[in-house]
C-alpha cells in the first residue's frame, strides 16, 4: 500500500487504496475541509484522484496560489452551469484561467447585456448556496462523445478530437451540468464563495478570425471577501485612469475606423509625444549614438534575406510597383544593418551604436487593438550596436544603466528583469546561442541584479533581457529589450576589419527602453492618471488674470515664459477665480499662476501647484527662473527656494 511524503518530511503509510482527499483528512479535519486539490509528484490532481504508489504529496487550499487559480478555474465551469440554466441553447466553447480571474467563451444567437450579466451572477450564487459536490468522473474518447453529442456542444466536440491519443479525459459533473477539463477542480462549491463577473467582450473561437465570433465572460475570483474588495477597488481605479477616457478627456489623441490602430495625435498629445523623444534623444546622445533614418517601404528581398519574412510576411503590410514586391516596415533592424554596411568597417570603429525613431506597421488582429497599447503603427526608440564580442557585456551594462535611469526619471522604482533564452525555432549554432546566453547573464550578474530565466521564450535570432516596470497600481508593462544577435548580420554581410587584418561579422544588439512612443504614453497616461510631472505636461502653467488691470501684464508674462520654452496659456475667459482655478485643476494644469492688481503693481504672480497647493506671492523672474529650473532638470513640479 501506499506511502505518503508531506512537504515537511513526515511519512504516511495506509493500510489500503487511498485519494488524495484521504490525506487530507489524515491530516486533519481542517485541512480536509480547506483542501482544494493535491500535487502528486508534480502534478496537480482532484481530490478525488487515486494515490497507487509510494509519493510525495503536497495539499492545497485557497491560501496558495495554485489553489486560488484552481478556484477561479472552478468558477469558470460555475458560469457554464448558471448559463446553461438561463440559456439552454447557449453552446460552451473554453473557459481558463487568466491573471486575477477566468473567462468562458461561449457561442449564443444574441448579445449578452449588462442585465444578463447581472443574472448569470445571480444564477451563479444560488448554485454557490447549494453546496453540491463536483463530482469527477474518468472516461474513454467515446464516451465523451457521445456525453456532448446529446447536449448538442459542438465546441466540445471539436476539442474531444484534438485530444492526443492516451491522454486522460475527465468530465465534472454540476448536477445536471456536465463540463470537460484536465482539471483539477475544487470537490464543492463551498469553496467558490468571493467573486465578481466584469464583462463581456467578443472572441474568434481558437483566437482566429477566420473564425466564428464567440461572446467570452470574464469574472474575477479570490479566496477572501478582502482580496476581492482590493481587487475591485483597484479595477475601479484603473477604469479612471483608462488612457482612452483620458485622452478623449483632455484631448491628447483619438483613433477611428479610417486607420485602426493607428493614431490621430492632437496638439496637447504631440507636445508630450515630442517632449518625451527630445528626451530619448538626449539620453542617446550622451551615450554615444547616432540617428539615422530609413526607408519606410523595403524590397521583398531584404525580409527574406533577414529571415523575417518567413517568420512575419502575414504580420506585413505588403504593396507592389513596377513587378516588385514591397513591405511596409515593421522593424527597423535589417535597414540599419545596410547603414552600417556603407564603407568598410575597422574594429577601431567599434562599437559603432545607430539610433532612430523608426515608424513601424505591423498588421495586428483588430480584436488586439487597444487604444495606444496595441496599435498597428507605432514608432519605437529603436538602436542597434554593432560591436565586437568582447565589448558585448560592457554595451549591456552600459544599457542597462540606461535603462534604470530612464524609468526613474518618470518615477519607476521597481523594475523586473527577464532574461529569455534559446526558442525551438531558432537561426544559428547551439554554440553562438551559449556565447549569446552566457554575455547576457554575465551583465545581469555584474550589475547583481535580481532576474528571472525564461528558457525558450527568446527571439529567433537571439537571447534577450527583457526589463517590465511596475506603475502605481502594481500592474507590470514590459518595455525595455536587448537582445544578442550574432546571426542577422552574417545573413546581411555585414562585416569589418579585425586587428588581425581579417574580416569578421560583428555582434548586432537590438535595444529600446521604451518599446514603443504609443504604448509607453499610454502607460504615462495610466500611470499619472493624465496628471502629467511638470517637465512633460502639454501645458506647463496657466495665467489667471483676476481683473481688467491684469491682463496686459498677464500676456507679459506669458511672452517671457514663452521665449524661454514654458507652455504656458492665458486663460482670457474673464470668469471668477474660483472657476478659473476649477477649469485649471479639471484640465490638470500643474501651475497655476494668478494675477490681479496687486501682482500687476508688484511684477509677481501668486502660484498655485497642483502637487503643493498654494505657493504664495513671489516675483516674474523668480517664476521664470523656478520652471525654466524644473523643466530642464525633469521635475514633477515648481518648488520655490525656501527662506
Amino acid at each position: 500500500m501506499p506511502a505518503v511524503t508531506l512537504p515537511n518530511g513526515t511519512i504516511k503509510s495506509f493500510d489500503g487504496p487511498i485519494t488524495i482527499a484521504d490525506v487530507a483528512a489524515s491530516i486533519g479535519p481542517g485541512l480536509a475541509k480547506a483542501a482544494v486539490a493535491g500535487v502528486v509528484n508534480g502534478e496537480f490532481l482532484d481530490l478525488a484522484m487515486p494515490i497507487e504508489a509510494d509519493s510525495d504529496v503536497r495539499l492545497l487550499t485557497g491560501k496558495d496560489a495554485e489553489g486560488v487559480d484552481i478556484i477561479r478555474h472552478s468558477f469558470a465551469h460555475l458560469v457554464g452551469h448558471a448559463v446553461k440554466q438561463l440559456y439552454p441553447d447557449a453552446q460552451m466553447a473554453i473557459g481558463p484561467v487568466i491573471k486575477n480571474g477566468f473567462y468562458y467563451d461561449i457561442a449564443y444567437d444574441k448579445p449578452f447585456t449588462p442585465e444578463d450579466l447581472d443574472a448569470i451572477e445571480k444564477r451563479m450564487r444560488e448554485l454557490i448556496q447549494k453546496d453540491y459536490d463536483v463530482n469527477i468522473e474518468v472516461v474513454s474518447r467515446d464516451q465523451a462523445q457521445q456525453a456532448f453529442e446529446s447536449r448538442e456542444e459542438p465546441y466540445k466536440l471539436q476539442i474531444i478530437k484534438e485530444i492526443p491519443d492516451g491522454e486522460t479525459i475527465k468530465l465534472y459533473h454540476h448536477e445536471e451540468y456536465t463540463d470537460m477539463c484536465r482539471g483539477p477542480h475544487v470537490p464543492n462549491t463551498r469553496h467558490l464563495r468571493h467573486f465578481k463577473l466584469t464583462k463581456v467582450s467578443g472572441a474568434y473561437w481558437r483566437g482566429d478570425s477566420n473564425n466564428q465570433m464567440l461572446q467570452r465572460i470574464y469574472g474575477t475570483a479570490w479566496s477572501s471577501s478582502t482580496d476581492l474588495k482590493s481587487h475591485l477597488k483597484q479595477i475601479e481605479e484603473a477604469e479612471k485612469r483608462d488612457h482612452r477616457r483620458l485622452g478623449r478627456q483632455l484631448s491628447l489623441f483619438h483613433i477611428q475606423d479610417n486607420a485602426p490602430g493607428m493614431v490621430f495625435w492632437h496638439p496637447q498629445g504631440w507636445t508630450i509625444y515630442m517632449k518625451l523623444q527630445q528626451y530619448i534623444r538626449d539620453c542617446l546622445n550622451e551615450c554615444g549614438y547616432q540617428e539615422i533614418r530609413t526607408p519606410q517601404i523595403v524590397d521583398r528581398s531584404l525580409w527574406e534575406q533577414s529571415g523575417h519574412w518567413d517568420k512575419f510576411k502575414d504580420d506585413m503590410f505588403t504593396t507592389s510597383s513596377e513587378n516588385r514586391d514591397y513591405a511596409v516596415k515593421p522593424m527597423n533592424c535589417p535597414c540599419h544593418v545596410q547603414v552600417f554596411n556603407q564603407g568598410l568597417r575597422s574594429y577601431r570603429d567599434l562599437p559603432i551604436r545607430l539610433a532612430e525613431f523608426g515608424s513601424c506597421h505591423r498588421n495586428e488582429p483588430s480584436g488586439t487593438l487597444h487604444g495606444l497599447m496595441r496599435v498597428r503603427n507605432f514608432v519605437q526608440d529603436d538602436a542597434h550596436i554593432f560591436c565586437a564580442e568582447e565589448q558585448i557585456q560592457s554595451e549591456v551594462s552600459d544599457f542597462i544603466d540606461l535603462v534604470f535611469d530612464v524609468y526613474k526619471t518618470f518615477g519607476f522604482e521597481t523594475i523586473l528583469i527577464k532574461l529569455s533564452t534559446r526558442p525551438e525555432k531558432r537561426v544559428g549554432s547551439d554554440e553562438i546561442w551559449d556565447k549569446s546566453e552566457q554575455s547576457l547573464q554575465e551583465a545581469l550578474n555584474a550589475k547583481k541584479l535580481d532576474w528571472e530565466l525564461l528558457p525558450g521564450e527568446g527571439a529567433f535570432y537571439g537571447p534577450k533581457i527583457e526589463f517590465s516596470l511596475q506603475d502605481c497600481l502594481g500592474r507590470v508593462w514590459q518595455c525595455g529589450t536587448i537582445q544578442v544577435d550574432f546571426s542577422m548580420p552574417d545573413r546581411l554581410g555585414a562585416s569589418f576589419i579585425g586587428e588581425d587584418g581579417y574580416r569578421h561579422t560583428p555582434v548586432m544588439l537590438h535595444r529600446a527602453v521604451l518599446g514603443s512612443f504609443e504604448r509607453f504614453i499610454g502607460i504615462l497616461i495610466e500611470n499619472y492618471a493624465g496628471d502629467f510631472p511638470f517637465w512633460l505636461a502639454p501645458e506647463q502653467l496657466r495665467i489667471l488674470p483676476v481683473s481688467d488691470e491684469a491682463r496686459t501684464f498677464s500676456d507679459q508674462v506669458l511672452q517671457q515664459l514663452k521665449r524661454v520654452d514654458i507652455r504656458a496659456t492665458v486663460d482670457s475667459s474673464g470668469e471668477r477665480l474660483g472657476k478659473l482655478i476649477r477649469n485649471g485643476e479639471k484640465g490638470k494644469i500643474p501651475v497655476l499662476a494668478v494675477i490681479g492688481v496687486k501682482e500687476t503693481l508688484n511684477s509677481s504672480v501668486s502660484l498655485r501647484s497642483r502637487r503643493s497647493g498654494d505657493l504664495g506671492e513671489i516675483p516674474l523672474d523668480e517664476l521664470i527662473r523656478l520652471a525654466v529650473t524644473a523643466d530642464r532638470q525633469r521635475c514633477d513640479d515648481i518648488r520655490p527656494s525656501a527662506e
